[in-house]
């Protein structure tokens, strides 16, 4: 254990780390953790300086000093600030590491916090500029103004000077929502268009434009109910399709499809203007991220879980595309854009390939050589990556990297780590990991990341195809890769173990109760495990769209067959499992882990168990406590299939 520490903070800590940042006015932002700061500094630069080896860096905020001066347990959760200059912003202060958080007005040049400027008192809030005087509001606004899932409804306006009881309501959803957030589309030069989506359930909703002096009642726009708005670019508003839709006769665009309509037309006549198609992906590709720049679109593009970065442009009423020459086999993605931003940053990533940093122009389309670059943390030389398949259930052929020493012999006797998430349409693509090299390959183990449904790798269908009570499949994915790298000789029961965490740590509850013949260590991050009750804690309620409802007869039937917690076998034999939570979670509630160890210590089945006081659901709040649990999560498992 000392010794994975060390090198944990070693790598936690390092001077030699990427400080990726936001642009704005002519400074690089970047928010900044090492052994001295341990809660972070706040900081900027000047961008033309920013490539340089030592960039002369600007603390703005230091947050160790901040919660010393106030004795406050301050976790910084981020920034929202007024464009285009930037000047004020709103910093969100959270107590331990928790989603809800405080929001203090802070002006940048002064250096402080705004002497009576705009404060919001801790909730699951949200926050958008108006203008200087001027913020929406969504927040705990008191007795019955928050969803069963912890969120805010209520949207209302708040003026500069007024406090939160004198603020005017503009749009209300239902108790019975997710949340009602408010939001801005950046038109350019701070030219901004109000608007708030009221989210029926995770994955479906509605978005509302809101008129600028708030007269009247917000206005939807006629969109299916699985879509997301990316912003206006060249009068377009881009939008991705989670469902197929037919917005007029003879039209139809399918699931994953990216299309434009004219804004401006939208504006004008509050009817929905003709819609065109801008990209199909294959069924092989998935669209992962839009983001608009000065001058051009930037996508990010999943291809056979691999990622590219694709330039959109628009020239004389017709859209193009380019591809920009990044690396191949990895994951290349957009760091930063911003509307009023011609220089963005992308970065490129691969199992065995340390981040690098671009800088892109979208003025003269030029990507430059590697403005930053991790060094190596561990010699990837002995290492090869490989991609397979396995077939589950159904048939299905489930993609998965596997990263070993190129001198494996395949004669079952292999340490592996199997991780896998699986849910809420997040994809997991290539990415380097110091710790996994240093605490893991190092060590003589073997690395396996599964693309199982559940994940977004092939886009939206490939999420839904896990849905509710079709998630066996899901469950069904990680049992066949993990069966296939047994076939393969890779490793073997005995020498297997999985890794997961809040969803995916909901997968590691069910692996553990459904297959224990199959691996001989668990980790159990953050977990979903009671799921007759998950929907009433905490934020549970806002994923009944993705796990059905304990409330709905045939769903509740499925979860009593999965959920980890009710399917425990008093008789069977368990692997030691490893439980790791945190008392400041309050998006999973730490129950979970707390239940399901009380239950396998009533019935003497063997676990471990840590819960840091600290870190919400990161369980960690600072680059130490990091260190610490990887530590132990990497003792834990040398310990279980390590000779």
């Amino acid at each position: 254990f000392e010794g994975l520490k060390a090198d944990a903070l070693k790598i936690a800590n390092a001077k030699e780390r990427i400080p990726y940042g936001s642009i704005r006015n002519g400074y690089v932002y970047n928010f900044w953790q090492d052994e001295t700061n341990v809660r972070g500094l706040w900081r900027r630069t000047p961008l033309d300086a920013y490539a340089s080896e030592a960039p002369p860096w600007e603390i703005i905020l230091d947050f160790d000093a901040l919660a010393e001066a106030e004795d406050q347990n301050w976790v910084f959760k981020g920034v929202n600030c007024l464009g285009p200059d930037g000047r004020l912003c709103l910093v969100s202060l959270s107590n331990g590491g928790k989603d809800a958080a405080v929001q203090r007005e802070f002006d940048v040049e002064a250096k402080a916090f705004v002497e009576n400027g705009f404060f919001i008192p801790e909730a699951k809030s949200g926050a958008e500029w108006v203008d200087e005087d001027t913020l929406m509001v969504a927040t705990d606004w008191g007795e019955s103004s928050m969803t069963e899932s912890g969120y805010p409804y209520i949207v209302k306006v708040l003026k500069r000077g007024q406090s939160l009881d004198q603020a005017a309501e503009i749009i209300r959803g239902e108790e019975t929502d997710v949340g009602v957030w408010p939001f801005s589309v950046d038109l350019g030069g701070g030219d901004l268009v109000m608007m708030a989506r009221e989210a029926d359930t995770f994955f479906t909703g509605s978005y509302f434009t809101i008129a600028d002096d708030f007269s009247g009642e917000p206005t939807k726009l006629p969109l299916p109910a699985r879509s997301t708005l990316n912003g206006v670019f060249e009068d377009h508003m881009l939008v991705t399709l989670e469902e197929d839709w037919s917005p007029y006769p003879g039209q139809e665009f399918k699931t994953g499809d990216l299309v434009a309509f004219s804004w401006s037309g939208w504006v004008d006549k509050q009817t929905l203007p003709d819609v065109d198609l801008i990209m199909r992906p294959t069924a092989t590709q998935a669209i992962e991220g839009v983001s608009i720049a000065k001058g051009a679109v930037l996508i990010s593009l999943n291809d056979n879980v691999a990622q590219k970065v694709v330039s959109l442009i628009r020239e004389d009423g017709q859209w193009g595309f380019s591809d920009i020459a990044l690396p191949d086999n990895g994951a290349a993605g957009v760091a930063f854009a911003s509307i009023n931003e011609e220089r963005t940053f992308l970065n490129y990533e691969g199992f065995l390939t340390p981040d690098s940093l671009y800088e892109y122009s979208t003025q003269n389309m030029q990507l430059s050589e590697a403005i930053k670059s991790l060094p190596a943390k561990f010699d990837a030389s002995p290492y090869v990556v490989e991609q397979f398949q396995a077939a589950s259930s159904d048939g299905t052929q489930i993609p998965y990297f596997v990263v070993r020493a190129k001198e494996t012999e395949l004669n079952g006797d292999t340490p592996t780590l199997l991780y896998a998430y699986g849910g809420f349409q997040i994809s997991l693509n290539p990415s380097y990991s110091a710790n996994i090299g240093k605490l893991w390959l190092d060590k003589g183990g073997a690395y396996v990341l599964a693309n199982i449904r559940g994940g977004g790798e092939f886009g939206p269908a490939w999420h839904q195809a896990g849905l509710k009570t079709n998630r066996q499949l899901i469950f069904d994915d990680f049992i066949a890769v993990a069966e296939d790298l047994t076939a393969r000789n890779l490793t073997s029961p005995e020498k297997l173990g999985i890794m997961g965490g809040s969803n995916g740590g909901l997968l590691m509850g069910v692996m553990y109760t459904q297959r224990p013949d199959l691996w001989n260590a668990v980790v159990c991050q953050v977990p979903l495990l009671d799921m007759l009750r998950y929907h009433l804690l905490l934020a549970g309620a806002s994923w009944v769209d993705e796990y059905g409802s304990p409330d709905v007869a045939e769903e509740r039937a499925f979860l009593e067959r999965t959920s980890p917690y009710h399917n425990i076998d008093a008789a069977a034999d368990y692997p030691e499992i490893f439980f790791v939570t945190s008392t400041k979670d309050d998006r999973v509630h730490p129950a979970h882990a707390r239940k399901m160890a009380k239950r396998l210590s009533e019935l003497d089945k063997p676990f471990l168990y840590y819960e840091n006081i600290d870190g919400g659901h990161s369980a960690a709040a600072n680059q130490s406590e990091a260190a610490r649990r990887r530590a132990l999560e990497y003792t834990y498992l040398a310990q279980r299939l390590m000779d």
